[in-house]
């Protein structure tokens, strides 16, 4: 990853808890939201650790697996 400000990675690190408070509200665990929209339990531990900048894309396919808008998924405020 291309090195990133505090507030930067701050931002990663929010959106990371995002995810991982719908995947537990959905009762998924970190490779049941892989395999929905196929990642590995690495990626998604990445993602959930804000240590990865997940493209809109990645956001995307996130989102359509929980079946949550993408502004429902950067609702981090």
């Amino acid at each position: 990853m291309r090195k990133v400000n505090k507030e930067q990675q701050d931002l990663l690190k929010k959106i990371g808890a995002r995810i991982v408070e719908i995947r537990k509200e959905q009762n998924l665990t970190q490779v049941e939201l892989g395999h929905l929209f196929d990642a590995d339990k690495q990626t998604i531990q990445r993602l959930e650790a804000g240590r990865t900048n997940a493209t809109i894309l990645t956001l995307h396919k996130i989102a359509k697996a929980f079946n949550v808008t993408i502004s429902d998924l950067l609702d981090i405020d």
